[in-house]
């Protein structure tokens, strides 16, 4: 049903020169609070995999609690994904760190969606 998969090519670099293109799965982090009964958080993994599906990637999701995203520590932790999706239902446990996920992405042209 799926076309072939495709992947995110990374270049690894060995120190005796040698250059390898590894296959690495696309890092989506969801900033929010998860809650399992508000079932727009329900859907959204679910909703990343079949995307990843259609378009032959593999993409490997996960929540990021908001007072984790606050200072140098939240941005360590946001730049290790490919994208960011900043999940609906406030109030948030930290609005700070929210709004901190949204400017980590905003100020480096990160790939972002905000529902």
């Amino acid at each position: 049903m799926f076309g072939r998969v495709h992947c995110l090519k990374s270049q690894v670099s060995y120190s005796r020169g040698l250059r390898e293109e590894l296959c690495v799965p696309i890092r989506i982090g969801i900033l929010g609070d998860f809650n399992p009964e508000f079932p727009a958080h329900t859907t959204i993994d679910p909703s990343l995999q079949h995307a990843g599906q259609a378009l032959g990637v593999e993409v490997e999701s996960q929540w990021l609690a908001t007072p984790s995203l606050v200072g140098a520590d939240g941005e360590r932790l946001m730049a290790g994904y490919h994208g960011l999706w900043a999940a609906p239902a406030s109030p948030y446990q930290s609005m700070e760190g929210m709004l901190h996920g949204i400017e980590f992405a905003r100020r480096r042209d990160w790939p972002f969606v905000g529902t």
